[in-house]
């Protein structure tokens, strides 16, 4: 809010300003330019025909610039140096006010001159728009970088090439057959496996159906003719 009050203020105080500068300097022109250095030259402002011709260009192109809203800064401080050379050479001896030729009106545009050249013209002029499509597209811009300097890089993926590689197998030995005299053909031992070693049997506990040592002693001696001791009955 406070934004838009100042824009329509300064539109207000440039074409305001401006009216009046234009209405200056076109009066100079129309008086002719050696007229106004003849009057400069009297009111003892030095280098008339110069300074003369420095304040109808200046009034009259500035003030024009001024309602337009261009170039303000610029435009205003130029007219600035022109109220204050005014204010100096002529006004400056004969007071305040205007109608004793003293120095209120030059020193009222001045001042008016001094806050456009501090504080711009404001947004409702060609300034306005210039400054607004530029700071468009620079925020623009600058959004377009902060998103590419966020924005992930791809990578080329690094592409892998499969060589197939022969598959050696290990050649297993020829195993090599023992034929003994006699016996069947039987297949050699391959290597690393060790050969067991021959436990001979142990006689083992008497089977069923099977006789023991005492029926075969009882055999014997029916065979030798021996009698045999009769067995004590089982108690």
């Amino acid at each position: 809010m406070k934004r838009v009050l100042f824009d329509v203020a300064a539109l207000i105080s440039r074409v305001v300003l401006g009216v009046i500068f234009v209405a200056h300097g076109w009066q100079k022109w129309q008086g002719g330019l050696g007229a106004a250095a003849a009057e400069f030259r009297e009111m003892g402002v030095p280098m008339p025909g110069l300074s003369a011709g420095f304040a109808a260009i200046v009034e009259l192109i500035g003030g024009v610039l001024l309602i337009l809203g261009l170039l303000v800064r610029p435009v205003a401080l130029l007219l600035l140096i022109d109220m204050i050379g005014a204010i100096v050479f002529v006004h400056i001896g004969r007071g305040v006010l205007s109608q004793n030729g003293g120095w209120e009106l030059p020193g009222a545009l001045g001042a008016l001159a001094l806050m456009l050249a501090a504080l711009g013209g404001g947004r409702i002029g060609l300034d306005g728009i210039v400054n607004t499509m530029f700071r468009r597209r620079r925020e623009r811009r600058i959004a377009e970088d902060d998103l590419a300097a966020h924005r992930p890089v791809r990578r080329a993926e690094p592409t892998t090439v499969v060589t197939e590689e022969p598959t050696t197998q290990p050649m297993r030995e020829p195993t090599t057959q023992v034929r003994p005299a006699g016996g069947p053909t039987t297949p050699a031992r391959p290597e690393g496996e060790a050969e067991q070693p021959n436990v001979p049997r142990q006689p083992g506990a008497p089977r069923p159906g099977h006789l023991n040592d005492e029926d075969m002693r009882d055999i014997d001696a029916l065979v030798s003719d021996e009698p045999t001791h009769p067995k004590p009955p089982n108690r």
